[in-house]
């Protein structure tokens, strides 16, 4: 996680340091669509554990990218804030190059097992 103050050899370095590993970026690509709870995301991202999901929510929400609200019906759901939409498109570019590169490789998506269903 990012530390204030800390000097970085360029902003690329600062940039992954904020999104550190894969687990958040994956996270905040399902949640840039529309607020999530978490047992949404959990069935979203089985591969991930409860407890590393709890922790890399944490982070997002402390760094700032994420935050979490209240929904009408009382229970809470993660949004991407401000911060986290100026990712968009950092995020859709690395989606865009795994989509092209993975199927080159002959890689399977979970997103196009959801979506023949």
């Amino acid at each position: 996680m990012t530390q204030r103050g800390r000097l970085y050899g360029c902003p690329v370095e600062f940039a992954l340091d904020a999104l550190g590993g894969k687990w958040k970026t994956v996270i905040l690509a399902r949640i840039k669509e529309r607020p999530l709870r978490y047992s949404e995301l959990r069935r979203m991202i089985p591969s991930l554990s409860d407890k590393m999901l709890t922790q890399r929510l944490s982070d997002l929400v402390e760094i700032g990218f994420v935050a979490l609200e209240t929904s009408p019906d009382g229970k809470g759901r993660y949004a991407v804030t401000e911060r986290g939409r100026d990712l968009a498109a950092a995020l859709q570019a690395l989606y865009d190059w795994g989509n092209v590169h993975g199927r080159a490789e002959g890689v399977r998506f979970r997103t196009d097992i959801e979506a023949a269903a």
